[in-house]
This record gives structure tokens, sequence and C-alpha cells, in this order.
């Protein structure tokens, strides 16, 4: 949900569903949804001037925004150059506006949490440019097409899907999960302008 704004919202993502997204939002707040989780990247020039808007709307909402830096992918440098915001300038606003950092738990995923306590939502923000981002990182992805990847900027994908056809296989395709773990890098390679089997973010499903 890369904007508050309908028009803005349709210009980055190229659809008009900001409406469809708000319906939805409403009715998962209705059914009383233990964690509902809201996803935008901030961007230089586009929307970056709506985080004092954002925290505005998450004033009376319970809602977690994760703000995550753009990543430079296979195909997106010049838009990288042009749009990438820093993750700690976020931050530093968040800190002037009276926002703190939480403490992190042990089994927390990427994204450093903040509250404020004016506001019933929170604000995570996801930096993978930002120093140590990789130390504590806890994620997996398996593509549409069943290959392990270590890391999102990985050289490489582990095929899972033929061990995923029986369940008399489930014993190897946790052998081999757990020996790849083995293996994960401590960092990636962005920083130098390397992204990796990734040509666009959209290329890795889920």
């Amino acid at each position: 949900m890369d904007s508050l704004q309908r028009e803005r919202f349709k210009a980055i993502t190229a659809h008009d569903r900001l409406p469809e997204l708000e319906r939805g939002l409403a009715l998962a707040q209705a059914l009383g949804l233990p964690a509902i989780k809201l996803n935008a990247v901030l961007l230089r020039g586009l929307n970056d001037d709506e985080l004092p808007q954002w925290m505005d709307y998450l004033r009376d909402r319970p809602f977690s925004v994760r703000f995550i830096e753009l990543m430079r992918t296979g195909d997106n440098e010049a838009y990288f150059q042009r749009h990438h915001l820093r993750a700690d300038v976020v931050i530093e606003q968040l800190l002037a506006a009276g926002w703190h950092e939480r403490p992190r738990a042990a089994d927390a995923g990427p994204a450093r949490e903040f509250g404020h306590p004016d506001h019933r939502g929170s604000i995570g923000i996801i930096a993978p440019y930002s120093r140590d981002f990789c130390k504590g990182c806890n994620r997996l992805r398996v593509t549409a097409k069943g290959d392990l990847r270590l890391c999102l900027f990985g050289e490489f994908g582990v095929p899972l899907r033929p061990l995923l056809q029986s369940d008399d296989d489930h014993d190897a395709l946790l052998a081999r999960i757990t020996t790849q773990l083995g293996l994960k890098a401590a960092g990636h390679g962005l920083h130098q302008g390397q992204t990796g089997l990734t040509p666009h973010l959209a290329s890795i499903g889920g």
C-alpha cells in the first residue's frame, strides 16, 4: 500500500485499487483479526513526503505498517538511483516525532519495530542496506517453480520440487533444507550492485 492518496497510489502501482484495499482493511478490522500488516515502499520524490500522514493514519488504527527500503534488482538500476530512500532517514524522522524502537525478540523477522504512546498502530522498518541487516536473517523462500532460495539476492537456487511429489520423500526434503541452512551466506552483495538471480522481485513468487 505505497500511498494513502488514491491518484498517487495509481501512479506508483499502475492499479486504481486503493479503495478496494481500504475496504479489505476495514473488513479485517471488523472481523477482529489479531495482526494486520501493511507493506509500503517509501520512494524518494514520489511518496516520501507521506510519512507524517502515515503516522496520523496509525493513531487510531491497530495496524503494523512495514516500510521496506527500495532494493536494487537486475532490471531497475535507473529507477533505484532516482528513488532510493535510505532507511535511516525515515528512522530519524520517526525518532524526532516521538516514536521509539521496541526491544527485538529472539525470533523476530527482519523489521525493526517502532511504537508511540499516542498511537494504536506500529511501524516496522525493513532496511536491507543497513549495517548487520543480514546477521539476524531467518528468512527462506521457495519460488513458484519449487526452488529454495536462501537469500533474495543469492546466486543459486536449490531444487525442492522433485522431493515435493510424495510424502515418502519427507525425510529427504527435510535433510536437503537443513543442509542448505548451513550454507546460508552471511550477507548479500547489494552494496556492490550484485543482485544475484533476481531480475525483479515478482520473479521470486512466494
